[in-house]
């Protein structure tokens, strides 16, 4: 598939999601679904079979007549609102008078009743609420399925989608009790319990909740350090939740919930709190370092205890150290001379030698003092 193609196609997506959107708010009023135009074109053929069947057979007529179908169609679609039907009824029906006179009332009759009755049938879906105005005054709310208009005199005020929805809002540049200049993004999840409420009380109520959120947003900010924004995510968006639900409440419209997505401060600032994180953890480890050499050293003293009076146990302590140290693979260690003669470190360099295979003469040389 080309890019002008692809290009073309999302562009009627976003027109018919457009003309589904406009059908569902107060300007318009009806909403002209393929059922409406579905019930127009066969009004037309309907009154052209009837013409046909009285008066002679020409193709002035089956074109006037499916062409008439075919454009109001659009029209309507276009347009869905009782004006449109009026002025396009009354143009229609001129032009068949002018091309078929006298033998036009029968089209004529038909072009009147087609686009009075095709958009006065109207079909809500099962998420929906139509709030129904007659002569500007409330009517009623009528529910999911088909319910029918009064021609010119109803007029659907709004669909009111009742199923919960999510908005997304942000806070830019807000600054925190400690004058910390934050980007905060949110998400709110919200719906509208009393659609009555919600159209007749409230002009746009979808802005309004989004407003009020983005207010309660900057005010929590506002109150808080940031310390408290980055570690209780939860309770903030807790506390926006229940400021908002209060305002809306009244409104017929629920807050269920509000999600603190992502909270952007200065790079400025970022590195020089990962510079404090990184000083922190320093600190803690030379702290717990400290701490360790205390108890060694705690331990030490009491092992000294145990030594002060009993050297033979110090002298098989040493011997033992001696001999650990020996038995590493090429190691070397200096002791005095003292200790040489007095714990015979020769024969047991010797017998350490032996047992790794090396000759006596050569651990006695490694371990023989430096002179």
């Amino acid at each position: 598939m080309s890019r002008t193609s692809k290009a073309s196609g999302i562009r009627k997506t976003l027109y018919e999601i457009s003309l589904e959107k406009f059908a569902t708010t107060s300007r318009a009023d009806f909403r002209f679904a393929p059922l409406n135009t579905l019930l127009l074109v066969a009004f037309f053929v309907v009154g052209l079979v009837v013409h046909l069947s009285v008066h002679p057979f020409t193709m002035l007529a089956v074109a006037l007549s499916l062409g008439s179908a075919l454009a109001l169609s659009v029209l309507l679609r276009l347009t869905q609102v009782w004006e449109a039907v009026v002025v396009l009824a009354t143009a229609n029906c001129l032009a068949v008078y002018l091309e078929l006179r006298p033998e036009s009332e029968i089209l004529i009759a038909t072009t009147v009743v087609a686009l009075l009755v095709a958009p006065s049938v109207q079909i809500a879906y099962q998420w929906e609420r139509a709030v129904l105005l007659r002569f500007g005054k409330f009517r009623g709310l009528r529910k999911s399925g088909l319910f029918v208009l009064v021609p010119v005199i109803d007029k659907v005020a709004q669909f009111v989608d009742q199923r919960i929805r999510v908005t997304d809002f942000s806070a830019e540049t807000t600054l925190t009790a400690d004058t910390v200049p934050v980007n905060v993004d949110a998400i709110a999840f919200w719906m509208v319990w009393d659609a009555q409420k919600a159209v007749l009380e409230v002009e746009h109520f979808d802005d309004a909740v989004i407003l009020s959120a983005q207010t309660a947003l900057r005010n929590a900010i506002g109150k808080n350090d940031l310390a408290v924004l980055l570690s209780e995510r939860d309770r903030l968006g807790q506390e926006i939740q229940k400021l908002l639900d209060e305002k809306t409440s009244s409104w017929g419209i629920t807050t269920e919930a509000v999600e603190i997505r992502d909270i952007i401060i200065p790079k400025g600032l970022e590195d020089a709190m990962s510079r404090q994180a990184q000083a922190e953890r320093e600190r803690q480890s030379r702290i717990i370092l400290g701490t360790a050499e205390t108890e060694i050293a705690e331990k030490f003293a009491r092992a000294s205890e145990h030594y002060k009076n009993n050297p033979v146990a110090l002298h098989l302590r040493a011997m033992n150290m001696v001999y650990e140290g020996l038995r590493q693979k090429g190691s070397m260690i200096i002791v005095p001379s003292t200790a040489v003669e007095t714990m015979g470190l020769g024969a047991l360099g010797g017998l350490t030698a032996f047992g790794q295979g090396v000759s006596p003469d050569t651990a006695q040389t490694e371990t023989a003092p430096t002179p």
